[in-house]
């Protein structure tokens, strides 16, 4: 049993994280992240799930924040009686976990800040991990570093961002104490 466990998308947004036997890669998108999630859950039985990682930025353009919504950007099925981002035919979707910013979610990098969907930062994995957290009674913890701005420039400031924010990354985890070698 391992009391937290950290997820991050990809070792390159943390490269040195990953001596840490409580800190796993779950690869890109929501399919990725969702599998990698429940798994680690069935085999860990964690209290807590940690995702750190890189975001676009809507209403934020830089900086570390702690996310505390969800929404799913590639999910508008309005003409299924759903609000957007909400998934259809589900109660208890909206994935609210108190005080912080908003992470719109979905399996594509966006590159036109103009969303349908409300967001302050943009990612490919954070509402499926909290999902399957909340489906399995495990707290979610989710800080975002803004490495782009969700534009034209996205994937070139990406590239030179994804790193950056492991400092971020690793002085949460000392103040947090969760660590493990």
């Amino acid at each position: 049993m391992m009391e937290t466990i950290i997820l991050i998308a990809l070792k390159e947004e943390a490269p040195n994280l990953s001596k840490h036997s409580n800190v796993f890669y779950t690869g890109v998108g929501k399919v990725n992240a969702a599998s990698t999630t429940a798994m680690l859950i069935e085999r860990h039985k964690p209290k807590r799930i940690i995702n750190f990682g890189t975001a676009g930025g809507i209403t934020v353009h830089s900086g570390f924040h702690q996310v505390s919504k969800f929404v799913q950007r590639d999910m508008v099925c309005c003409e299924l009686g759903s609000q957007l981002g909400q998934t259809p035919f589900e109660d208890g979707v909206v994935l609210d976990l108190g005080t912080g910013i908003t992470c719109s979610t979905g399996d594509n990098f966006v590159t036109d800040p103009n969303l349908q969907i409300p967001a302050d930062v943009v990612d490919m994995e954070a509402y499926a991990i909290a999902k399957v957290c909340n489906k399995n009674n495990v707290e979610f913890l989710c800080y975002k570093f803004v490495s782009d701005s969700a534009n034209d420039d996205a994937l070139t400031d990406w590239n030179t961002q994804v790193s950056k924010g492991e400092t971020h990354y690793i002085n949460k985890c000392a103040e947090l104490n969760i660590l493990r070698d």
